[in-house]
């Protein structure tokens, strides 16, 4: 056989291999960004909106698992889940009468029990990238109620802003306590309307 049939023969086999390695990137990539929006859910569109491109996202969001494997995250104790179940319904109860107080101690009381429960909790956006892994599904709720009382510590932002500060606290807060322990009292109807 001529030498230059090896050669077209080595370009072939090269250029399939090629054809190969692509086929199998591109599908451990759809498999990737499957996996992470069914897990991040909206978190996975709002990472690929901060990061302005799916990729980079993809790769905050994975670093973020990382990230969580290395925490040592912990169930609250009973002891410690029936103080801050008590500590959740004294908030509510203080929303009728002074909503300010009630939000910064709603958003307090839930930093609380990211720290008991293992999260680190020096910075919000850390938080929030924290909790996002373990509760994708109420990260939203966490920088919504935090954007609000960040807005009311500048200003007044009336008693609606405030309860849906304090709804937003509650859904983050009810899932750190554990949702097969959910609070037994509701939010006061002030607080819900």
């Amino acid at each position: 056989m001529p030498v230059w049939s090896w050669f077209f023969i080595a370009a072939g086999v090269l250029i399939a291999l090629t054809l190969l390695l692509a086929v199998v990137l591109a599908a451990t990539g759809r498999r990737r960004t499957r996996r992470l929006k069914q897990h991040f859910g909206p978190e996975y569109e709002h990472a690929v909106e901060d990061a302005g491109d799916r990729r980079a996202a993809e790769n905050e969001l994975v670093a973020r698992e990382r990230k969580r494997k290395n925490l040592d995250i912990v169930a609250l104790t009973p002891e410690a889940h029936r103080r801050y179940s008590e500590q959740w319904v004294e908030v509510q109860r203080s929303f009728v009468d002074d909503p300010s107080s009630a939000v910064g101690y709603a958003d307090r009381l839930v930093t609380e029990v990211m720290r008991e429960r293992g999260y680190p909790i020096s910075d919000f956006d850390q938080r929030a990238s924290d909790i996002s892994v373990d509760h994708p599904g109420t990260v939203e709720h966490y920088r919504a109620a935090h954007t609000l009382h960040l807005a009311q510590e500048k200003a007044d932002i009336g008693t609606e802003a405030q309860r849906q500060a304090f709804v937003h606290y509650r859904a983050l807060f009810e899932e750190l306590l554990g949702a097969e322990r959910a609070i037994e009292n509701d939010t006061p109807k002030e607080a819900t309307a």
